[in-house]
Formats: structure tokens, C-alpha cells, sequence
């Protein structure tokens, strides 16, 4: 099969950054939906694992966001048919979505929104899941909850799932952080009750809310421990998704609980829960073709190559990602 891959770290405007190769076809493990891939997204993710791809070991194939068609079933496999159009986020640990076929575990994977394309389609499953797995997992809120979130980093991918995610199944109220005004107007179209700057997050929020937040999102967190202490009310919540080294010690006076964002868990450790991604993805689905939730796409690539994909790698590294970029054929 046709696939596009990382052979070694380098910087994106490299011509071998990422390169079109041939790649076996997909073993399948009994629990596993081999995949045409149609359409995927690229994710900080991605650009940070292409920076660690050590020159001389195997061909790294990303894609952490598919949507396609079911081509073949695992032995163990139920629920699915040759033929469905499907969406799902894989597995770090294997192959992604950057090729002609995927193998992923069935019990992570959902029947796609009918509402959408396959491009359309593509952009939302990480971060939806990122998203639902942050606040209904780690956060334990429910559909009556209310309160008030910070979502730290409104114009991006999570945080445009999240606010949307947000306003259909609870009742917070989101406040979310930009800071040029597309940013800012993009997070209103999602939902946002408040968009502020985060440069001086302290200040903005406090003149935009009157008290405390209860919950704080962060795709920013390095730097900003501090001032979530300060933001949030006692016994409140944080859920950070960009990981880093931290001093958590400004948010013990309020025994604020931090929790980590990592949606690959379920999949990496094979939990005895793990068929709750394909679950999310399912109601995630059903909010899509119910109207309450859009696809988060703002750039679309038909260029399913490595050029392609590295068009999408750069637009990423450049930090001013509106949305979600989508590569598809």
C-alpha cells in the first residue's frame, strides 16, 4: 500500500520531511477494522513525534485522526460491516492514518456522522474525545452541571470541539481564550458565552467575569500554574493536555485537583474500558447530525502525498491553526 512517512527528524520544509513510500498491507489482530482511509488531520501530535524520529529505525507513519470505509473485519469483531463509513482517532502506538489502509482495534472506532464528509469528518475525532474524555472522565461533570470553564487556546482544535461539546450537553458556561481577532471571532461561532486574551489572563478574565471559574482546560499550561490558582475557586478542576514538567504547588492552598489529558491512554494500555472511545464517537456523531455540533475543519488539503501532508505539517508548526487542517484524496 501507498504511505506517507517520517524517516528521520527533519525540519518540515526539508523535501524528505515526510515521503511517499510502499508499505505492506495491515496484519489484522482479531479485534481489528481494516480501514480505507479517506480523509485525515494532522495534530500537534504529530509535528511532535516527527521531531523525535530517529534516522535508520522504521518508517513512522502518523495520523491520528481518520475517517473512511471498512474493508475487512477482525475474527472478533461486532457491529460493523464491509462497506460502513466509519471515523476514529487510532492508536500511538501503531501505524496511523497517513496510508491507503489502516488496522484499528474496532472497539475505538464509530459509524461516521452522515451530516459530513469524509474531510469534515476527519477533523473532530481526537480532539472531540480529548475534549469529552477531559470533562466527563477526568472532571466528572454531568449533563445538569453548570459553573463556569476557561478553555486556554478557544481557536483550536480542542478547544473548538470542547466549547461546542460543552454548550450541547451541559450547562457551562465557557469562557475561552484568543488573541487576534479571526481567533476571537472563531471561538463566538463555537459557542464561546466570553472570548478574552490570554496575555494577561488574570486581568482579562477578571474584567470579563464577575467570581471565580470552577474548571479550567488548558492547552497552554507551562507558565500558567500560577495564574490558574489564582483563577479558579477552591476544590476546582484543571485538565492539561500538553504535558511538560510543573510545579503544581500554587494550587495546594485551594486543593485545586489537576488531572492530565492523554486520549491515547485507553488504547495504549488496552483498558478494560476501552470500548468507551468508540462510544463517545458514537454520541459525538448523533450531536453532529442533530446539528449541535459542527465539524471544526478550516482547511482542506486534496493532496493525499506527502506533500500534501507536509503543507498540513507546516500550517500546524505555525502556531496560527484556526480549527483543524484535514488532508484527503
Amino acid at each position: 500500500m501507498h504511505a506517507i512517512a517520517a524517516l528521520e527528524a527533519l525540519p518540515i520544509d526539508d523535501p524528505l520531511s515526510l515521503q511517499d513510500i510502499d508499505l505492506p498491507d495491515p496484519e489484522l489482530r482479531p479485534t481489528d477494522l481494516l480501514l480505507r482511509v479517506e480523509a485525515t488531520s494532522v495534530n500537534p501530535t504529530d509535528v511532535q513525534r516527527r521531531s523525535r524520529v530517529k534516522a535508520g529505525g522504521p518508517p513512522r507513519v502518523f495520523g491520528f485522526d481518520g475517517a473512511g470505509t471498512v474493508t475487512a473485519l477482525g475474527s472478533d469483531v461486532e457491529g460493523f460491516s464491509i462497506g460502513d463509513e466509519v471515523w476514529w482517532a487510532g492508536d500511538a502506538s501503531r501505524p496511523g492514518a497517513n496510508a491507503d489502509l489502516e488496522a484499528v482495534d474496532h472497539r475505538i472506532v464509530a459509524h461516521k456522522p452522515r451530516s459530513l464528509s469524509f474531510a469534515e469528518a476527519a477533523a473532530l475525532p481526537l480532539t472531540a474525545l480529548t475534549a469529552w474524555e477531559g470533562m466527563f472522565d477526568s472532571m466528572r461533570l454531568s449533563r445538569e452541571d453548570s459553573g463556569t470553564l476557561l478553555m486556554v487556546g478557544g481557536a483550536g482544535g480542542v478547544g473548538s470541539a470542547l466549547t461546542q461539546i460543552a454548550k450541547a450537553v451541559t450547562s457551562l458556561k465557557i469562557i475561552a481564550t484568543a488573541s487576534r481577532p479571526q481567533s476571537q471571532d472563531y471561538c463566538r461561532q463555537m459557542g464561546a458565552d466570553l472570548v478574552v486574551d490570554h496575555h494577561d489572563l488574570t486581568a482579562a478574565v477578571r474584567a470579563a467575569h464577575d467570581g471565580d471559574v470552577d474548571y479550567v482546560f488548558s492547552s497552554y499550561t507551562p507558565g500558567n500554574i500560577a495564574t490558574y490558582g489564582e483563577l479558579l475557586r477552591p476544590f476546582g478542576q484543571i485538565v492539561s493536555i500538553d504535558g511538560g514538567k510543573l510545579d503544581l504547588l500554587p494550587l495546594f492552598p485551594k486543593a485545586v485537583g489537576f488531572h492530565w489529558g492523554y486520549m491515547f491512554a485507553r488504547s495504549r494500555y488496552e483498558t478494560w474500558d476501552i470500548s468507551q472511545q468508540g462510544l463517545i464517537l458514537a454520541q459525538v456523531a448523533d450531536l453532529v447530525d442533530a446539528g449541535q455540533v459542527r465539524s471544526t475543519m478550516t482547511e482542506a488539503i486534496n493532496d493525499f502525498s506527502a506533500s500534501g501532508l507536509q503543507e498540513a505539517h507546516r500550517l500546524v508548526e505555525s502556531k496560527s491553526m484556526i480549527g483543524k487542517v484535514v488532508v484527503h484524496r
